[in-house]
């Protein structure tokens, strides 16, 4: 695949790739939200994915794509969540190494999910530097192939599939798609999908993203990337800087990008939970907060919303 934006044959070949890989998560509804928003509200359920995560659909695009002389190397990445685990799947399923880099304030019961499909921990302090430095180690000691969480192609166009499905999957025109954004990965791609894939080729694509966390709002503001300095948010997955190659996708085919506080994100969360009876994790419920807090925008219209995952410390809940 070239180095270059997904196009709507490259996503197509994409979902080909990894379908026998992963799950066509289901799409549900809820009376009671729709009633609540004043809109029809279709949730793309990837916390029912591998992996509990969408990070499994790029992850696995990634790896399939390699050639014999990498896998033999292994590959290597840093994270703190849903994408280590993403990497140590698709690694087991491929026959090679993952050496998985993760602070050491990471929870135990994550590092025990990536240890489950075989990959090796190394860890870390808690500060990105320290990520990266250890990150680079590793990749010199191994020869290993780093893979990024979210500034690939290959990565986006993986996580490009789960719009793709939902598009595919609701018989309707959809107005909108809302997805977080954190590092950009599947905002992007969602944005690409709704260009190629969506009926009528008018659904817009909005993110939401944490008012601690607003790199990507800033950027989209401004028109140029303003890096994450300090973040501070229980939506744990959206803490890390936007990427140059999703921003350059986000700032040509996303309409908006909504922020949301930190009450209004639990408050989301705990309605999926209570109504919905499904787990989903507070990063996860970013799209709908945003929607919530912006109901007059939304009134009267058909939205995709794509959860995206439910991997949580059930002994850490924001609510009680």
């Amino acid at each position: 695949m070239p180095d270059t934006i997904p196009n709507e044959r490259i996503i197509q070949e994409t979902h080909d790739r990894i379908r026998p890989y992963i799950h066509r998560t289901p799409i549900l509804t809820s009376s009671y939200i729709n009633q609540l928003s004043g809109c029809e509200i279709f949730f793309k359920c990837e916390n029912f994915q591998k992996v509990g995560a969408f990070k499994a659909r790029g992850g696995m695009n990634t790896l399939l794509q390699l050639t014999r002389e990498e896998l033999q190397k292994g590959v290597a990445t840093h994270s703190s969540g849903n994408h280590a685990q993403a990497v140590a799947l698709a690694a087991k399923m491929t026959g090679t190494k993952a050496y998985i880099v993760m602070p050491s304030t990471v929870r135990a019961i994550k590092k025990a999910a990536v240890r489950d499909y075989g990959a090796e921990i190394i860890e870390c302090e808690p500060t990105l530097s320290a990520r990266e430095d250890t990150l680079r180690e590793v990749v010199l000691k191994t020869g290993a192939t780093f893979v990024h969480p979210y500034n690939d192609y290959h990565v986006i166009a993986g996580q490009a599939t789960a719009a793709k499905e939902l598009l595919e999957d609701v018989e309707d025109p959809l107005d909108y798609i809302m997805t977080p954004v954190g590092g950009g990965g599947l905002l992007s791609g969602t944005a690409l999908s709704a260009q190629y894939f969506a009926h009528e080729k008018n659904t817009q694509v909005i993110g939401g993203e944490p008012e601690g966390a607003d790199d990507a709002w800033q950027s989209f503001t401004t028109g140029r990337l303003v890096p994450q300095t300090r973040p501070d948010t229980i939506a744990d997955g959206l803490l890390t800087s936007l990427g140059d190659k999703p921003f350059e996708i986000i700032q040509k085919y996303v309409a908006d990008i909504l922020l949301v506080s930190d009450p209004e994100i639990i408050h989301a969360m705990r309605l999926v939970w209570e109504r919905m009876k499904i787990i989903i994790e507070p990063s996860c419920a970013v799209p709908l907060a945003a929607l919530l807090r912006n109901r007059e925008r939304f009134t009267g219209k058909r939205v995709g919303i794509i959860l995206t995952g439910g991997n949580v410390d059930l002994a850490d809940l924001p609510f009680n």
